[in-house]
């Protein structure tokens, strides 16, 4: 009758460590998921962090994930100050 016992015990931890195991295993890739995905980024000039996509005023700006720098792409600057006459944000920033 112990051998039962300790037959059932031994199942059910090793079904304990398996889930465990399967667990750790699928955080590991997400992790890697993550870390692949954020090597396809390009890559800050300043600082080599990451730049991704943020929308200003209507306007994709790339931002730097470490050094929070902003990089515009060709013709940005231009639509994000066409409204200037009219006080836009640029405006703003330098009379404060």
């Amino acid at each position: 009758m112990p051998d039962v016992w300790d037959d059932r015990k031994k199942a059910l931890e090793e079904e304990y460590f398996r889930k465990k195991d399967q667990e750790a295993l699928e955080r590991l890739r997400a992790r890697r998921g993550a870390a692949e995905a954020e090597k396809s980024l390009p890559r800050c000039p300043k600082c080599d962090g990451s730049l991704i996509e943020v929308s200003h005023e209507g306007v994709q700006i790339d931002r730097c994930n470490k050094c929070h720098g902003i990089w515009l792409d060709a013709g940005e600057l231009e639509t994000l100050t066409k409204d200037e006459a009219r006080g836009g944000w640029l405006n703003r920033l330098w009379r404060s």
